[in-house]
């Protein structure tokens, strides 16, 4: 079984993934990406579901033009785990 993250390692994300929050409502993180066009965004979306492909973790995800909105959360943990602060952490290396 996947384990839920500890209330220390929540309160650690602050510092460690500054740019995504937790939705209201939801055991998850969300960030938003802008970019210069759709093409950009597009190509940001490829590369994010190869690491999804990769890490067999995929996100629940949105595009509208430039702009993809990415939350996480893993559902067989019932909440926000480690696979989630992995997951981010890659997704944000693409930067």
């Amino acid at each position: 079984m996947i384990a839920k993250l500890t209330e220390a390692e929540r309160a650690a994300l602050a510092d460690t993934l500054p740019e995504w929050h937790a939705p209201a409502g939801r055991d998850a993180i969300h960030r938003r990406f802008r970019f210069a066009d759709f093409s950009a965004a597009w190509g940001f979306m490829a590369r994010v579901a190869l690491l999804a492909e990769k890490q067999d973790h995929h996100p629940e995800w949105s595009n509208v033009w430039n702009t993809v909105e990415i939350t996480l959360t893993t559902h067989d943990a019932g909440g926000l785990s480690a696979r989630d602060v992995a997951m981010a952490r890659a997704i944000d290396a693409l930067m």
